[in-house]
């Protein structure tokens, strides 16, 4: 009862915002394609396990903050994130948080899309983060793990061009990993249902 409330409680904060459970409402597993500027990358993502979380990802998508953003980091053997910033690395917009979907069932795999979030577990907003490699420690166990709500279905070279890319220290962000060579997410569409 109380994960209820909360979920309601959420879904109303989101106010004029909430447009992601109208999108493809019956689809349980929409595609997007995200444009980048290394390639395309086309995922599909899973609301019959992370419900809250695609639905909170399609918002974004359907209000347009992805488009233009960054991957702003980068750790080749673990995960490349991005949806948090602009090309000026000013902050994308951002929704309220929502509820950690990480005990679905789904796990943090090579080519799985999750969440990013803060230290509290329940913080994850606007920014994502593709897995590149198997990541069991970002699974739920004894605290809470970070939610996947997807998996990339086609592009997965472009990975490899991107995990090429140098990295460095970013001073206005205080952030490791970052790009060299800007990764652009151009824009992110949502596919027609198939």
């Amino acid at each position: 009862m109380r994960q209820l409330l909360f979920v309601l409680a959420v879904l109303i904060s989101f106010g004029s915002a909430a447009k992601g459970e109208f999108l493809q409402k019956d689809n349980l597993f929409p595609r997007v394609k995200f444009e980048t500027s290394e390639g395309h990358i086309v995922v599909e993502l899973d609301r019959s396990k992370a419900a809250i979380t695609v639905n909170n990802f399609l918002t974004y998508v359907d209000k347009k903050l992805y488009d233009g953003t960054l991957f702003h980091r980068l750790e080749p053997e673990f995960v490349l994130q991005g949806g948090g910033y602009d090309r000026e690395l000013k902050p994308v917009k951002q929704f309220a948080e929502i509820i950690n979907e990480s005990g679905n069932g789904l796990k943090n795999r090579l080519y799985t899309i999750s969440m990013a979030r803060e230290l509290d577990p329940h913080s994850a907003t606007s920014q994502f983060f593709f897995n590149l490699n198997d990541n069991p420690s970002l699974d739920p166990g004894r605290t809470w793990g970070y939610a996947v709500f997807g998996n990339v279905v086609e592009g997965m070279e472009v990975f490899d061009k991107i995990k090429a890319i140098e990295t460095q220290f970013n001073e206005k962000l205080g952030w490791d990993n970052f790009p060299k060579k800007p990764v652009v997410l151009i824009r992110v569409i949502l596919l027609p249902a198939v």
